[in-house]
């Protein structure tokens, strides 16, 4: 099917999002949406994927164990040019790999374990924010406060040592920016699996109480390699960090751009409303802006078409998110909304691992900032903030506050 389709019938993808409305999806892609649910788009290897532009459509797609999130399968239709390397352990995997190597580590992120962490997080955050109110103005809110915080708490968690967060800050940023080449990914991703390789081999000489000493543990009782184990660390070092760090910033932006918004947590500190606001924030935004990528493994008739056996298919979150069949008003910021079907951690059995942490992490974080920071500003014009429209995560380089 895809021989036929000719260049100007099929619109690239991802789009570019309009300067003026940097937190709302491409045009191009509500457009496809108003179309309906499924439409082909073109990649940068004039590949052909299906993108499944609808709530419904996306959650049914997700949770359908005809559909594949191995990336070494034919027709995945991957992000940018791949080096040859390996993948970030298991979320590009199926079951029953998928399932045995996730059960390994998620014990660490349940409800219940992340709500015991929930004071020491806080302290992470209110001593950010006593350095913050303590130091010069105008600062970068992103240095200062936004990526520490999922930094340190990672780095507590798995027991990486802080001192490094340069080094593993540095390199993930590397590999996930869409425009470096497949080389600079490669030496990026071998350098820091050459570093968790090392903590590996300290945790097994010495184990302590942290995420990677159990980890460790498996490769002693020889069901894992070291090899598997340290990859596995770089998978939840990376997203331990990267994804809550640019939503704590890009959610602050927003705010500041929403001053009634704002207003409603700087001035009411009910967790219910805290919890409720980090849900819509969730779903208004979006970080994850290369959509969720999976390959048909059989036919699957969906929405009156059918996508065949080896066909890929892209869930762009950002627009599941904004579809007004779900929520009413959808483009607009409404942190009283009730958000909580929103697919911004995707859905089924490759749904984020780590969303307890990254919520309590956001509540925290939003619920403490602006109620002790309650004149924070920002100290740069909205046309001279940098977005990360060049990364496979999106969100701001800096964000310049004062207050």
């Amino acid at each position: 099917m895809t021989d036929t389709l000719h260049e100007a019938e099929v619109p690239r993808f991802p789009g570019a999002r309009a300067e003026r409305c940097p937190f709302d999806p491409p045009p191009d892609l509500q457009a496809l949406q108003e179309g309906g649910p499924l439409a082909r788009v073109r990649l940068w290897d004039d590949s052909t994927p299906w993108l499944v532009t609808t709530h419904a459509e996306q959650r049914a797609l997700l949770a359908d164990p005809r559909v594949s999130a191995d990336v070494t399968r034919p027709g995945y239709p991957i992000q940018t040019p791949r080096s040859g390397g390996g993948s970030l352990s298991f979320i590009l995997m199926d079951d029953p790999e998928h399932a045995r190597l996730r059960r390994m580590v998620q014990g660490a992120f349940t409800v219940r374990r992340v709500e015991s962490m929930r004071p020491a997080i806080q302290r992470i955050v209110d001593d950010l924010v006593d350095d913050l109110l303590a130091g010069p103005k105008p600062v970068d809110l992103v240095e200062a406060f936004a990526l520490p915080v999922p930094s340190l708490v990672i780095c507590e968690l798995l027991g990486v040592p802080y001192a490094d967060h340069d080094f593993f800050q540095d390199n993930s940023k590397t590999i996930i920016k869409r425009d470096v080449s497949p080389e600079e990914r490669a030496t990026a991703g071998g350098r820091l699996a050459a570093y968790l390789d090392g903590l590996v081999g300290e945790k097994l000489d010495r184990p302590g109480d942290d995420l990677l000493s159990k980890v460790a543990a498996r490769v002693k009782d020889g069901e894992l390699t070291r090899s598997e184990a340290a990859q596995m660390g770089v998978l939840l070092l990376i997203a331990g960090h990267e994804t809550t760090a640019n939503m704590i910033a890009l959610g602050t932006l927003a705010l500041l751009r929403h001053p009634g918004q704002f207003a409603l947590l700087r001035d009411d500190d009910d967790p219910k409303l805290v919890a409720g606001a980090v849900e819509e924030l969730l779903r208004y935004l979006n970080i994850t802006h290369s959509g969720r990528r999976r390959v048909a493994k059989e036919d699957i008739e969906i929405a009156g078409q059918v996508i065949r056996a080896g066909e890929g298919m892209i869930m762009p979150n950002d627009i599941g998110n904004r579809d007004p069949a779900v929520f009413s008003d959808p483009d607009t910021l409404d942190l009283r909304r009730d958000a909580r079907r929103h697919v911004a951690f995707g859905f089924g059995v490759h749904q984020c691992l780590g969303q307890p942490l990254a919520r309590v992490e956001l509540q925290v974080a939003y619920g403490t900032l602006y109620r002790r920071v309650p004149t924070l500003a920002l100290a740069a014009g909205l046309d001279e903030i940098p977005f990360k429209h060049d990364g496979q995560v999106y969100g701001v380089y800096e964000l310049p506050v004062t207050w």
